[in-house]
């Protein structure tokens, strides 16, 4: 089968192509830009580049389109919320073109990425929640810091949003408020880059995901892992992580949403949880996660599951994967050093990391781990990630 797996500069995409191609299909990334780490892999079969979908997503559109009808039966495979959102949009003129996609209805990709909507579908089913406050005007904000216990953090409603225009941006990172005035410049601070904001009380543990295949609802496979650091300290995708058999209380939560959802491919579903209770709801990622790598290596398909799913509707043999296995993002493992370095972000209420402890865990790790990027038969995308980072710091300085 033809693949197009979009958004080459990510982690998974990289782990994405080596699967597809070690399982007979024909592998085409794109990304917005001239070149991507997964398509220097060896296992790319051919490049294309497409606009940005956060500057003209019509652009975005006409170009898969484009790519997409020069073989009928075309799997594409969008890799984030920037890609997801449009061409789930646009699946109607996508699928006249021949075109195959694994996704849900429209309606619950949109559901799936708002977090204020699957706090509210968690808590209805007797998921653990935080206490949230959706912000639409200074009142609601007013109300969130009378109501809300202290030390408070502030994410934007969707990772993602869609304009009146129909592009799409990327919104913030989650800040934290330890008072009121806290409170009040964070929330200032995350309007300028998105449309909602939600404020919930913080929730102690560490974060802990469910990652699944589904078919219209159904489990067809499953996985979990057990972070061991990620990127940022104060929560964000890991760098370093093992593969876990999934605890049961995050199993059956996790499932309670997707089958709600009637979820239609695969989806990570993520939690914070103190070891000894309950774990508590926080979002819905409703496409290939960034620690995707991992879940390869330890025998969990996720890529040639759904190819397959796409192709013949259902998965061949019996899904599984060994746990115990170790894999580690080099670069993201630097970054965490880096922040950990910077110290704390403001108003962040947890202890952070000690810098020696940090660089005496990331200078020595653990025998037989593997590399997100890297492998010794695929070298290239490994090199590519570390470009992509200084082109992205360079653009950073220059605006």
């Amino acid at each position: 089968m033809r693949i197009l797996v979009l958004d080459g500069n990510q982690n998974q995409a990289v782990a994405s192509v080596r699967s597809l191609t070690d399982a007979g299909h024909e592998v085409l990334v794109g990304e917005s830009n001239s070149w991507s780490k997964a398509g220097w892999s060896r296992f790319c079969k051919a490049t294309f580049e497409y606009p940005n979908p956060e500057k003209d997503t019509p652009g975005f559109i006409a170009r898969i389109s484009e790519i997409a009808k020069q073989s009928v039966g075309t799997l594409v495979l969008p890799m984030t919320e920037a890609t997801t959102l449009p061409i789930s949009a646009h699946r109607d003129k996508l699928l006249s073109l021949g075109a195959r996609f694994v996704l849900p209805d429209h309606v619950d990709v949109l559901r799936a990425f708002n977090k204020n909507e699957m706090v509210q579908l968690a808590s209805s089913m007797g998921i653990a929640v935080p206490r949230t406050v959706a912000i639409s005007d200074d009142d609601d904000l007013r109300r969130a810091g009378e109501t809300l216990k202290f030390p408070l953090v502030l994410k934007p409603r969707s990772s993602v949003e869609t304009q009146s225009d129909g592009a799409v941006r990327v919104t913030g990172r989650p800040q934290y408020a330890k008072n009121p005035q806290e409170l009040l410049t964070r929330y200032a601070d995350l309007k300028r880059v998105c449309s909602q904001v939600l404020v919930q009380e913080f929730v102690d543990g560490d974060g802990v995901g469910y990652f699944a295949l589904m078919r219209q609802g159904e489990l067809l496979a499953e996985f979990a892992h057990r972070r061991i650091r990620d990127v940022y300290p104060t929560g964000s995708g890991s760098a370093v992580r093992m593969s876990v058999e999934p605890e049961p209380e995050l199993r059956q939560a996790s499932l309670s949403l997707l089958q709600a959802l009637r979820w239609h491919g695969v989806a990570m579903v993520e939690f914070r949880q103190v070891r000894g209770q309950n774990p508590v709801f926080m979002e819905v990622n409703g496409r290939f996660w960034n620690s995707l790598p991992l879940a390869c290596y330890a025998g969990a398909d996720f890529p040639k599951w759904l190819a397959e799913l796409a192709e013949f509707g259902k998965i061949q043999g019996k899904p599984s994967f060994r746990t115990g296995v170790v894999c580690r993002w080099f670069l993201g493992d630097f970054r965490h050093v880096v922040e950990v370095l910077r110290g704390a972000p403001a108003g962040y209420p947890r202890a952070y990391p000690d810098r020696g402890q940090t660089l005496l865990n990331v200078m020595m790790p653990r025998r037989g781990t593997y590399h997100d990027n890297f492998q010794w038969r695929d070298p290239l995308p490994e090199f590519g990630d570390w470009l992509n980072f200084v082109e992205r710091v360079f653009h950073k300085m220059k605006s």
